[in-house]
């Protein structure tokens, strides 16, 4: 009895189904073994074009296409753009000369002395990166009067944006990168315009402020169409010490500024938040003892 063995074979490379069919005859039979090959070939998916008959090999690409993409563009990509105000650092220096690059571990230094003007205006950013920075008042060889240490997750979506006073004094505002070397951060100062100088003024005269005794802790729920926060904390002329947080998820900040002074009313702290995520929360707690209160006024955009 004849017997029949189906033998099967995928070619990958050629994408070749080949059936092979070997038929055995009776023992004692003169007649030679006969092999019978029959070859089916099936189409790829992409056609028939994709290998010739021959079995050459599908052509391969020679050359790969590649596209830079500067850091400033991966924040576009991002959509976390900062939102045009007064507070941008385009407002600073719109030709970007007294923008300086501060590297890790390193400090740079902007002179002012003009005693008829009382602000200056500061902000510090990155390409996405953190940033970790003190930015300081100097009067005089050896007087610091005012300091305040930032941070920041994402120096683009939420870069560093103060104002401090200068007494009308000739002073020097340092900025120092405390983050390491990977962490460059890109800075710069001038004396603010009149809009913007009018804003530690004009803020505590137009809301009601919040009295934080020494100790305590404050937190304001953000309305989830802000896109700014302008907060401003002050004395009546003691010294301050406090804290604000920015938090966008429980004991999440994403920014924070720490400040010290010894006449709160003079050199008040006047920061701006960026709020591109909804749900945020700012923290606020004064880091002095009781005798020493501080008020709160925010004021959403």
């Amino acid at each position: 009895m004849m017997r029949c063995w189906l033998l099967c074979g995928l070619l990958l490379p050629q994408s070749l189904l080949t059936v092979v069919l070997v038929l055995h005859l009776p023992a004692g039979s003169n007649a030679p073994m006969k092999l019978i090959t029959a070859g089916l070939s099936l189409a790829a998916l992409q056609g028939t074009a994709a290998f010739t008959a021959g079995g050459t090999p599908m052509a391969r690409p020679s050359m790969v296409r590649t596209t830079s993409i500067s850091c400033n563009d991966i924040g576009n990509f991002m959509g976390t753009q900062t939102p045009a105000s007064g507070w941008d650092m385009k407002e600073i220096t719109p030709d970007g000369s007294l923008m300086q690059r501060v590297e890790g571990k390193t400090r740079k230094t902007w002179a002012f002395n003009d005693p008829s003007k009382d602000r200056v205006q500061v902000a510090v950013s990155t390409a996405g990166r953190p940033i970790n920075t003190d930015v300081q008042l100097w009067i005089g060889p050896d007087w610091t009067p005012f300091s305040v240490k930032c941070y920041s997750q994402d120096g683009r979506a939420r870069p560093v944006q103060t104002l401090v006073g200068t007494r009308n004094k000739a002073a020097m505002i340092e900025v120092l990168n405390v983050g390491e070397y990977e962490f460059p951060i890109e800075a710069a100062a001038n004396y603010a315009k009149d809009p913007m100088a009018k804003i530690p003024q004009e803020i505590p005269a137009t809301t009601a402020g919040e009295r934080i005794d020494g100790g305590a802790l404050r937190s304001f729920p953000l309305d989830a169409s802000a896109e700014q926060l302008e907060v401003v904390l002050n004395t009546d002329g003691k010294q301050l010490h406090a804290r604000i947080e920015l938090l966008n998820a429980p004991n999440n900040p994403k920014q924070t500024y720490e400040v010290f002074t010894n006449n709160g009313e003079l050199n008040s702290l006047c920061v701006c938040f960026n709020t591109p995520d909804a749900g945020n929360t700012v923290r606020v707690v004064n880091l002095a003892t009781v005798e020493f209160p501080c008020y709160a006024h925010l004021n959403a955009k």
